[in-house]
């Protein structure tokens, strides 16, 4: 499979069967997701990110890319969903799972990552909800706050092991007096 640069020559390279499956999930996310949020190509998959021109400072691990919120793509054993806003928020992810649970269907997922056999063995109606319910502008803030919070677990590691470092020196230039 060539590299595609769009969404169309990557629907083109899909199989029909798979091709039809990501085309209604791109239908369904697309009817309910908020404006802000624009549909493309990155990481070789189809998709949802919030543009530079709304969020200048891009994805913090590489900002020459668009803050990333959601992909599909057609994978060689199964359909997979990644959910980069599921990821991040735990009380979204908690109620993703409750609602596809009590779809009945089997839900077989990762950190973000969901795994589908096919079309059928995913809850449209709980895709459409999740896009409806994530905002850009609330997504953002997430984003920021979460950034905020490693960074502050981040330093506190570093002054902890320095604090274990310096202790550690402290005992080791204290010598038993010679005899």
């Amino acid at each position: 499979m060539n590299k595609p640069s769009t969404v169309s020559e990557y629907l083109d390279q899909l199989p029909q069967d798979r091709r039809d499956a990501i085309e209604t999930l791109r239908k369904t996310i697309l009817k309910n997701i908020d404006k802000p949020f624009e549909e493309g190509i990155q990481y070789g998959m189809v998709g949802y990110y919030v543009p530079h021109s709304v969020f200048p400072q891009g994805y913090h691990c590489d900002p020459k890319q668009p803050l990333p919120f959601a992909s599909i793509a057609s994978q060689k054993n199964h359909i997979g969903l990644y959910l980069f806003c599921v990821y991040m928020d735990e009380d979204l992810q908690a109620w993703f799972v409750d609602a596809w649970k009590k779809t009945g269907k089997k839900l077989d997922m990762g950190k973000s990552c969901v795994r589908a056999k096919s079309l059928d063995d995913i809850p449209l109606d709980v895709i459409a909800a999740l896009f409806k319910r994530v905002k850009a502008k609330a997504f953002i803030a997430k984003y920021q706050d979460t950034l905020g919070k490693t960074a502050k677990k981040k330093v506190a590691k570093k002054k902890t092991a320095a604090k274990k470092k310096a202790a550690k020196k402290t005992t080791s230039k204290k010598k038993a007096p010679k005899k």
